[in-house]
């Protein structure tokens, strides 16, 4: 569990950071993943995740509308608290594209 919950947080954290192929290489090193993968990633954050069932049906909950361009940052900027809240949020958000249960997180010591 603890080994999905870091992929998730990864998966989030670099899916819009910079568009060069050298970030794109450095993260993926530092993920022990495939360059393509850090660009599925960011592909799926631009064009899967707008045409899910989750997002058609909350995103009009998000005003202003989000820019999908910068998503999942744009999407994070939306859940408060310090950034780790606003990451849970994020992430508890997201629980019903996993198709799992809802789970519950807990500070990490």
């Amino acid at each position: 569990m603890v080994g999905a919950l870091h992929l998730a947080l990864a998966v989030v954290l670099v899916s819009d950071r910079g568009p060069t192929p050298e970030t794109a290489r450095r993260l993926a090193k530092q993920l022990s993943v495939a360059p393509r993968t850090v660009e599925r990633w960011r592909q799926w954050w631009r064009e899967g995740f707008p045409a899910t069932g989750l997002w058609q049906a909350m995103c009009a909950r998000f005003m202003p509308p989000l820019d999908l361009a910068c998503v999942p940052t744009a999407l994070l900027s939306r859940f408060t608290g310090a950034s780790n809240e606003a990451m849970r949020g994020l992430l508890m958000f997201l629980i019903p594209l996993t198709g799992s249960a809802a789970i519950t997180l807990s500070e990490g010591r």
